[in-house]
């Protein structure tokens, strides 16, 4: 199945919760190799990112897509 988006992180799903319109996939053992970020550079630098940096990552996004293989 092809997908647009860019990272590409594995997880397994640990539970299953059915409503009537929506459904709550709760995911376990996530494992990302690789993720990439876009911000402006002067945000970049103003955080003097560099490479081996220790940072945290806070994702938001509106779709998290659950692909099955």
């Amino acid at each position: 199945m092809k997908y647009g988006a860019r990272n590409d992180i594995k997880a397994k799903v640990k539970s299953v919760q059915k409503g009537d319109i929506m459904t709550l996939v709760k995911l376990e053992e996530i494992k990302a190799s690789e993720m990439a970020s876009v911000l402006t550079t002067e945000s970049a630098e103003a955080m003097g990112l560099k490479p081996g940096d220790a940072i945290e990552l806070i994702i938001k996004a509106i779709h998290v897509l659950p692909v099955k293989e």
